[in-house]
């Protein structure tokens, strides 16, 4: 998914906008990047986090140690290698962003016929902060630039610009990623993540809204384009990408998740001797469980945390699955001869739940599994953050061809209703397939009621493929 920071400070910045980057970590393993400007220069150091988390690859680097300046942005990165330097008409700019542009390919051609050159392509594909850049010079102004690129992508992208100015954040067209801004003494940060800047002393100011910009400089910060009408926040921030501490629109994600396990134990009528949760986002549905069900939380699943990152994250398979495999440990006293409930916060591909978490509970000698996921079957890939990108990546869809002669359908109404005939046979095959005891998902109106915020406000398209015209 990727996350963002910007900040701009009376004193050197470098070692607040350090850690308020790395406070993005569970957001990206592919790169981090920092830019830092000292009103002269602008510096920039970008590294794999592959294989290395964020603090190590920039703490022991003799380069960025050296770097200083007043104003900088920071970034966790799913895919691209940013921030990137560019030199548009309006000047030079450290630019960094979340989102995924669905008709790069399209754009970046067009471009090119008209003489647009690209330099960052690896792997033959166009880095989307370079193309973002190079729509934003064909605006009048930088502000025009960015609504001109936002009215020309079919995706999302929030965006963070670090110039001579100082530094504007744009947040993307409806507001599916968030951006926040917060202040300590005159110092100014803009986050995704509110979590990033607690522990530094900053306090939330305001969360901005869907298209709006801001400009961030020494003495103010002023607003340059109002916010629009038409939020569509990401959902599944709340229901897994978001960090536990982090609030969106006002909204704490623990208190979401634990919310959200009340109202799965409320519909439930399963007798079982305790409940767990897949650490670590599904621990807080299993706590929320227990309160309400009065079935008390064991753990027989222990996450070996120092060694091993967020399995949904890595973008190849085989990486996930090592993931999956290593991270997770079984404390098999609890486990023998036990019926549980064991709550995830979703079933994406199913992989990692079916070939090692189930597995691994069954040769620990579980009795009964009863899985839960804390939000609906995901039937489309995203269109508007990098996450899945084809059908068959997702379960419920793989499912559903088998069920369809090895088809994928257009037509997946029928199987959105937990009511419907047609879902309940979905389900047992599910059921089959994962080799559970039983299996429920998340109803669409519970999870977004858990939420607290207007329906109209949440993006649920990989939920129900309906977007806004």
């Amino acid at each position: 998914m990727s996350g963002i920071v910007a900040i701009i400070s009376k004193k050197d910045c470098k070692e607040d906008l350090f850690y308020a980057t790395d406070y993005h970590s569970h957001l990206g393993t592919s790169y981090g990047g920092i830019a830092i400007s000292d009103g002269k220069r602008t510096h920039k150091k970008i590294h794999s986090i592959a294989k290395a988390q964020f603090k190590s690859r920039f703490s022991e680097d003799i380069d960025f140690i050296n770097m200083r300046g007043n104003t900088g942005i920071g970034v966790i990165s799913d895919r691209d290698t940013q921030p990137l330097i560019m030199r548009l008409k309006f000047g030079e700019y450290a630019i960094c962003g979340v989102g995924y542009i669905n008709n790069q390919n399209k754009l970046a051609k067009q471009l090119i016929e008209q003489g647009v050159v690209f330099s960052e392509m690896p792997n033959g594909k166009v880095n989307q902060i370079e193309l973002a850049a190079k729509l934003i010079n064909r605006g009048k102004t930088i502000v025009d630039g960015i609504q001109y690129m936002h009215s020309q992508i079919d995706g999302s992208l929030s965006l963070l610009l670090l110039g001579k100015e100082g530094i504007y954040a744009a947040r993307d067209k409806y507001g599916r990623s968030p951006l926040v801004l917060s202040e300590r003494n005159g110092d100014n940060i803009v986050a995704s993540e509110t979590c990033s800047f607690k522990n530094l002393g900053f306090k939330t100011k305001k969360f901005l809204g869907p298209d709006e910009i801001i400009l961030l400089s020494r003495n103010k910060v002023k607003q340059i384009k109002k916010p629009g009408n038409v939020l569509q926040l990401c959902t599944f921030l709340y229901v897994y990408a978001g960090f536990p501490a982090s609030e969106y629109e006002g909204k704490n994600v623990e208190e979401f998740r634990e919310y959200s396990g009340r109202i799965i134990a409320k519909r439930d009528n399963v007798k079982i001797d305790f409940v767990a949760g897949v650490a670590d986002s599904g621990t807080a549905y299993a706590h929320g469980y227990s309160h309400e069900s009065g079935v008390p939380v064991r753990i027989p699943l222990l996450k070996y945390t120092p060694g091993w990152a967020r399995s949904y994250v890595p973008p190849s398979q085989e990486t996930r699955d090592l993931v999956a495999l290593m991270k997770q440990v079984t404390a098999d006293a609890l486990i023998k001869g036990q019926k549980m409930v064991i709550t995830e916060d979703s079933i994406v591909r199913g992989t990692q739940l079916k070939n090692f978490l189930l597995v691994k509970l069954w040769n620990a000698g579980a009795k009964e599994i009863h899985a839960r996921s804390a939000c609906p079957a995901l039937m489309f890939p995203c269109k508007f953050l990098y996450s899945t990108r084809k059908l068959d990546e997702l379960f419920a869809r793989r499912i559903l061809k088998r069920m369809h002669s090895g088809k994928h359908i257009k037509d997946v109404d029928p199987y959105l209703d937990p009511d419907s005939k047609e879902y309940k046979k979905m389900k047992k095959l599910m059921e089959k397939d994962l080799n559970v005891t039983s299996l429920r998902y998340q109803r669409l109106e519970d999870m977004l009621g858990a939420t607290g915020l207007p329906e109209q406000s949440l993006c649920t398209y990989c939920w129900t493929g309906k977007e806004i015209a």
